[in-house]
């Protein structure tokens, strides 16, 4: 295996989770009789530039087909905080009328719509063809096809060089991350700014989320890597915030490193500082987190086994990613599990893939009155409390598996 920036081959252990089918590959009831591929799920940090990532056995068009289910916009707290990021962006930057905004990665249009809504022109590069369907339906602009450099070219010479960039949770998403980088400095005005969020790999281990691992997200980021990544491409990091998304993630704003129009902010070495603090510059201790991988499995599976042995049932809300890779890493099945209800109607009616859970509505819950639900998007834990409270009526309860096993 080579590192897919440096082309090292100084490659070090960090996460083993076995096999696994691809995370969003929903299953038809029709599916149920068929074989599933599944691909080793194996990550590694290069030893040279510390990018940590997934090992390739497959194509991107493999995990992000023209049915792709996931939708950005059935999370209401995600687009809340997309709006503000536009107004912030908005104010920050000056953006206005004659400013022309791209999004990577525009999904249903969740965040292009607040965009539009001022009057700014934008454009949204999604090469979903499911998703790209619902940004249009909300009448934005989409140009289907995976971004890099001939595609920032080709934006260009159409008019599109851009005064703002947003490309969020997709950077860890792409398999050739030079190539995609480099089509921002291609796509960025001299005075533009590319903004770039993504779950900060400092959070990933200091919280045990090993359950944010599979095969979609081919790189696992920290802003040390990110720094050097930017800089060999043409770009350079000049401020970057935080933010609870995903567990904790980083927003960094970068502009072309031939223009320097941006000064860098003490935030930047801030991270950096605190990175180094917590041992990232060390490849070699990166290995530890395979035990608290395995600490979390075991203590949910332990949950499930119990549940069982009592007559407890245990169903589960949310069919995210993450939640795969838990059901998969643990081999849960439908026999420890009910059922798991999600608020997106391509998913329902369809079955988890490699648990073959089924995929149920909201109406689930309250015709079956699990006393355990399992909440698996435990990023937005919150949100899905407050919609489900009711459970409280038969003395139901939440569990959350990461960072470790919590039932209130």
């Amino acid at each position: 295996m080579k590192c897919r920036h440096c082309q090292s081959q100084n490659m070090k252990p960090f996460l083993d989770l076995g096999s696994a089918p691809p995370s969003n590959s929903y299953l038809t009831r029709e599916a149920l009789s068929g074989p599933e591929t599944w691909y080793p799920l194996v990550i590694r940090v290069c030893g040279d530039c510390l990018l940590v990532q997934t090992e390739d056995f497959a194509s991107r068009e493999t995990f992000f087909s023209e049915n792709y289910a996931y939708f950005s916009s059935f999370a209401t707290s995600w687009v809340d905080h997309a709006r503000r990021y536009v107004a912030d962006m908005t104010e920050r930057f000056g953006l206005g009328p004659s400013s022309r905004v791209i999004e990577v990665a525009a999904n249903d249009g969740y965040l292009l719509q607040w965009v539009k809504e001022r009057g700014i022109a934008c454009l949204g590069v999604e090469p979903t063809a499911s998703t790209a369907a619902a940004a249009r339906q909300k009448g934005i602009e989409i140009v289907e096809e995976f971004f890099g450099v001939d595609l920032a070219r080709d934006l260009v010479s159409r008019g599109w060089q851009a005064d703002l960039t947003a490309a969020n949770n997709v950077l860890a998403h792409v398999p050739d991350i030079n190539d995609f980088v480099s089509g921002f400095a291609t796509l960025l005005k001299p005075t533009g700014v590319a903004t770039f969020e993504f779950p900060h790999l400092l959070n990933m281990i200091a919280e045990a989320q090993f359950d944010t691992a599979y095969h979609e997200h081919y790189s696992y980021l920290s802003l040390t890597a990110v720094d050097r990544i930017f800089r060999a491409n043409g770009l350079s990091v000049f401020d970057v915030a935080t933010t609870p998304w995903h567990g904790g993630s980083l927003r960094v704003f970068a502009c072309r490193s031939d223009a320097s129009a941006h000064p860098r902010s003490a935030n930047v070495d801030r991270v950096l500082a605190e990175e180094a603090a917590a041992g990232l510059l060390d490849a070699d201790s990166y290995g530890a987190f395979q035990r608290a991988a395995e600490r979390v499995r075991n203590d949910f599976l332990e949950f499930l086994i119990d549940c069982q042995r009592s007559n407890i049932s245990v169903a589960a809300y949310g069919a995210a990613a993450k939640g795969n890779t838990l059901l998969n890493f643990a081999g849960v099945k439908a026999d420890m599990m009910s059922f798991v209800v999600d608020k997106n109607p391509a998913k329902q009616g369809q079955f988890m893939p490699g648990s073959r859970i089924p995929i149920m509505d909201e109406s689930a819950i309250r015709e079956q009155k699990p006393q355990r639900i399992v909440i698996l998007p435990w990023n937005i834990q919150r949100e899905i409390k407050q919609q489900l409270s009711y459970i409280r009526d038969w003395d139901g309860k939440f569990v959350t598996a990461v960072p470790s096993l919590t039932i209130d």
